[in-house]
């Protein structure tokens, strides 16, 4: 095994906050970030500040997807970090197993210490973790938790025509909010100083909908996490959206009956003003926790930066760029 070092992000909520997902409906919100939102969130705060855009939008680094962790409070040093449960896994044949499959199923989240055990290939839902509390709701810890630690909070809303030409229609908002100090996470991995000029602008600018009332505002600190690793592997695991660089590299990556993967559908509204009306293009991306057939001794980096999703429409004068590169991890799959 080999202990590698990630620099981590710590993302504590100061308010609710909706992140919408792909059919944009504010009755369900997201509970976790994409890397690919939370880099194009970055980017716009840069030119915010009159930075000048990277090429190609490359802030000079790779993040993660935005994950939970718990933390009691603020005098509590100890943050419980989740990672995502990968998306292929094998389960034993066991009897438990089939009669508790409902509780298993449930699990999406991991902590470091069960993370790193499945990077190595080990079986996590044994009998004793199983009989035992290590399963709590969603998430896989020994550390006693609040389960419910990231809440709903449904609210009814008016939208009223600018031109008050039509009456007022009633919807419902689906905020997020996170109890004591908890929040999301990601890791950056390369050179951290745009990312770091753009958090300090974003964490008062907010993140996701409805910014402009208070929602989606934080406060960060940076730490890190030392994780145990395979010291090599032939499957990665993607920690972030990832788009290909290219159809062959692609078909490599998928090249094994033992790859397992989920995509989303990318896009949305456009951020900058006067354009906040128009929708960005549209593009697919593999989702986090899915696995590739990839030789993989350590860290790897993959995937395309600049994706310009600019529309084709005279009044969007500048790119919208998308980031599909990811971070993935060495995993042993059985």
């Amino acid at each position: 095994m080999a202990k590698h070092t990630f620099n981590i992000y710590k993302l504590h909520f100061t308010s609710p906050l909706h992140l919408g997902d792909a059919r944009d409906d504010y009755g369900v919100s997201l509970k976790s970030i994409a890397s690919d939102t939370m880099y194009a969130a970055l980017i716009s705060s840069l030119a915010k500040l009159g930075e000048q855009i990277p090429k190609d939008g490359d802030l000079g680094c790779t993040i993660s997807s935005l994950f939970p962790f718990y933390q009691k409070d603020k005098e509590d040093k100890n943050a419980v970090l989740f990672f995502p449960k990968p998306l292929k896994q094998t389960l034993p044949s066991s009897k438990k197993v089939v009669e508790e499959r409902k509780k298993i199923k449930k699990v999406a989240w991991l902590d470091a210490s069960y993370f790193t055990k499945i990077l190595r290939g080990e079986q996590l839902f044994d009998e004793q973790a199983i009989d035992g509390n290590a399963i709590q709701g969603e998430y896989m810890t020994d550390v006693p938790i609040d389960k419910d630690f990231i809440s709903s909070q449904v609210s009814p809303r008016v939208t009223v025509s600018r031109d008050f030409s039509e009456d007022a229609k009633p919807f419902y908002m689906d905020r997020v909010a996170f109890k004591g100090y908890s929040g999301l996470f990601f890791i950056a991995d390369g050179d951290v100083s745009l990312l770091e000029r753009a958090l300090n602008l974003l964490q008062h600018e907010g993140i996701g909908t409805d910014r402009n009332v208070g929602n989606g505002y934080f406060e960060y600190e940076k730490d890190t996490i030392e994780i145990d690793m395979p010291d090599a592997a032939d499957f990665a695991m993607s920690l972030s959206s990832f788009v290909p660089e290219s159809k062959e590299q692609l078909q490599a990556l998928l090249d094994s009956d033992d790859v397992a993967y989920d995509f989303q559908r990318r896009g949305g509204w456009i951020t900058t003003p006067p354009n906040n009306t128009l929708r960005k293009n549209v593009i697919y991306a593999f989702t986090a926790a899915s696995v590739f057939k990839c030789q993989c001794d350590s860290i790897e980096t993959l995937g395309r930066v600049g994706i310009n999703l600019k529309p084709d429409l005279p009044m969007v004068e500048h790119p919208v760029w998308r980031c599909g590169r990811a971070l993935f991890l060495p995993i042993n799959v059985k």
